[in-house]
């Protein structure tokens, strides 16, 4: 009776041949057809990102939950301030449709779950005690390394006007868990079965929006490889190479076209039983980052709301 992962999300846009050069340039590919632009993971068949071009700014439109049951889902929505709808025009009538207190869309999908991921080499590090790697260079010639390619869809962050509502209600309606939280400022939700630790979060603004959809690539190499290369060519924002304290991933985010973010991650803490996992609420200087740069001023502004009042 919950939800199981995240499958992904839809985001109307100005300028489609923006988007797809953007996300194309990270790494996902993608299928155009028309205003329409589906992205996808290489080696997956299912899209992680839809853009619908041609309008006045960048806004969320919807976001895709993997989950089972829909039928109690949709008996507990209403209790926990959410609408059951219907499917919006062009989408499909299959699955849940449900609007959370904040008037943010969510679609639910009884959806299998992905293969599992194949595994890379070893991360190996050398420690102190703990040599693993020995007579053998860790990193090869810098053109020996081909473009990165995510793995697949982790998270997606999105703005809400008030985050322990909306905690509540992803919860106690959709039966995630909280993972971790920072005051009322930011919060970690996690599905409650083998789940990293988060798939949907929350952080403060004066409305909903999307601020960053997460990906994972093989290690923090690749992290740092894939951020620098794609903050080369975009020009724009970027935040890392870092690690965070809530979850523990490394990180590095990029600014797309229209101020939101796109994040590289790799080592995120995962919780297989939520029964088992304490929940920790973190000081605000944790709420971020354990280590990295200095944060970007505008990384947790809200564009779409800005656009909105203009």
């Amino acid at each position: 009776m919950a939800v199981l992962g995240m499958l992904s999300l839809t985001l109307e846009v100005p300028n489609i041949d923006e988007g797809v050069r953007f996300y194309s340039d990270a790494g996902l590919i993608s299928a155009v057809e028309g205003d329409v632009a589906r992205l996808r993971c290489e080696g997956q068949a299912r899209e992680s990102i839809t853009l619908l071009g041609g309008f006045a700014s960048k806004r969320l439109h919807h976001v895709a939950l993997r989950a089972e049951d829909l039928e109690a889902i949709a008996e507990r929505v209403p209790r926990f301030g959410g609408r059951v709808m219907a499917a919006p025009a062009g989408f499909p009538a299959s699955g849940l449709w449900v609007e959370d207190p904040h008037g943010m869309l969510l679609h639910l999908v009884e959806h299998p779950c992905d293969p599992p991921l194949e595994g890379g080499p070893a991360f190996e590090i050398n420690a102190p005690g703990r040599i693993l790697r020995k007579r053998r260079s860790a990193m090869l010639p810098t053109g020996a390394y081909g473009a990165v390619h995510p793995l697949r869809l982790g998270h997606v962050l999105v703005f809400s006007p008030d985050v322990p509502a909306s905690v509540r209600f992803v919860t106690e309606a959709l039966g995630m868990g909280l993972a971790d939280r920072s005051q009322d400022v930011i919060a970690f939700c996690c599905a409650r079965k083998e789940s990293e630790h988060h798939v949907l979060a929350f952080a403060k603004s004066p409305g909903v929006g999307f601020h960053h959809a997460s990906f994972q690539v093989n290690d923090p190499d690749e992290v740092g490889r894939g951020g620098r290369a794609l903050a080369g060519k975009m020009g724009k924002g970027d935040w890392g190479f870092g690690r965070h304290t809530v979850g523990s991933n490394f990180f590095h985010y990029i600014q797309d076209p229209w101020g939101s973010w796109f994040e590289y991650y790799s080592d995120m803490d995962y919780i297989d039983d939520y029964a088992l996992w304490t929940p920790t609420n973190y000081a605000l200087e944790d709420s971020l980052a354990n280590w990295g740069p200095s944060v970007p001023g505008d990384f947790v502004h809200n564009y779409e709301i800005a656009r909105l009042d203009a």
